[in-house]
């Protein structure tokens, strides 16, 4: 996996029990059913741009794109958002993606 951001970092260092009970919260929400991991990455992904949380479509691009997603996928998933957050979000995010899906062809 890529490198984890400065600000995750700082985090984890200062509040270890707090980091750790974060991590096991995502584990036991991706261990509470039956969607796959690439799914499940797509889903936080679009979540993270609807919210416009540029730090998390980036890490959740990323990991789709490890769990076998597509970058037309991963691209689609922010199109399907179109309606629901209006295109601006939709545009800003589709370059968060951009950024990682040329970052991976590298």
């Amino acid at each position: 996996m890529s490198k984890l951001p400065a600000q995750y970092v700082s985090i984890s260092k200062r509040f270890k029990k707090y980091t750790k009970a974060v991590e096991n919260l995502g584990k036991a929400a991706k261990d509470a059913g039956p969607i796959k991991k690439k799914t499940s990455h797509l889903i936080q992904m679009a979540a993270a741009a609807a919210i416009r949380s540029e730090g998390s479509v980036h890490s959740h691009a990323r990991q789709a794109l490890q769990a076998g997603a597509s970058p037309e996928e991963i691209q689609h998933a922010i199109i399907l958002l179109s309606s629901t957050i209006g295109f601006p979000t939709v545009s800003a995010a589709l370059s968060w993606v951009d950024d990682v899906i040329k970052g991976a062809k590298s």
